[in-house]
């Protein structure tokens, strides 16, 4: 049991890299204003975020000292699946609506700001997965890579907390990509993280 513990936390450390992967396309493509295939991109991280939100929520269970990251992380996959789905079932209908009828606009973007307060939240638990996996990190012969992870988490956490209530848009701009580096330091460090990181060790079935 304690070595699928182990394989569970590989495997979320997996999807966050893979979550990082589409985020990280879809905003190169969107700044250099090419065509953004975001049926696929959403769609893959529709299928996504679920499996996450499962694994990381196994994790939860069975990890002691990393309780509360993994269950940042479960939060935040349930919600980047709402900030998805409203993304592929809202977005299009709404702006061809408010094309149509201009009065129609503040709705859109509406929708539009609504997805982002879902994103920011998501962001702001990852930082807080971040920043605990990174500082008990540090005590396991990784300091570098825990204090940057630390870091950047504890900027995460911060800087889409300040999104969340309206400080401004320099916050706004620095909470999205401090978050999906906050979420690749948190996927390097599961990665490299032993049973013992874990929270679990693996049992000597020679003293059981």
């Amino acid at each position: 049991m304690e070595l699928a513990h182990h394989r569970t936390v590989r495997a979320v450390a997996i999807l966050l890299l893979i979550a990082c992967v589409t985020q990280s396309v879809y905003t190169v493509l969107y700044v250099a204003k090419l065509d953004v295939p975001r049926q696929l991109l959403w769609g893959t991280e529709g299928l996504l975020f679920p499996l996450l939100a499962a694994l990381a929520g196994a994790a939860m269970v069975r990890s002691q000292r990393l309780t509360l990251a993994f269950g940042a992380i479960a939060f935040a996959a349930v919600l980047n699946f709402l900030q998805v789905s409203v993304g592929l079932t809202l977005f299009f209908p709404f702006s061809d609506a408010a094309k149509a009828d201009p009065a129609l606009a503040p709705v859109a973007g509406a929708i539009v700001a609504f997805a982002f307060v879902i994103y920011n939240a998501a962001k702001l638990l990852l930082g807080i997965a971040a920043l605990l996996v990174g500082l008990s990190r540090m005590p396991a012969g990784a300091k570098l890579l825990g204090r940057a992870t630390a870091l950047v988490g504890g900027i995460a956490m911060l800087a889409n907390g300040a999104a969340l209530v309206g400080a401004g848009e320099i916050a706004g701009r620095i909470a999205g990509g401090s978050g999906v580096l906050a979420t690749l330091l948190l996927a390097v460090c599961l990665l490299g993280a032993t049973e013992d990181d874990c929270g679990i060790p693996l049992i000597n079935p020679m003293k059981i």
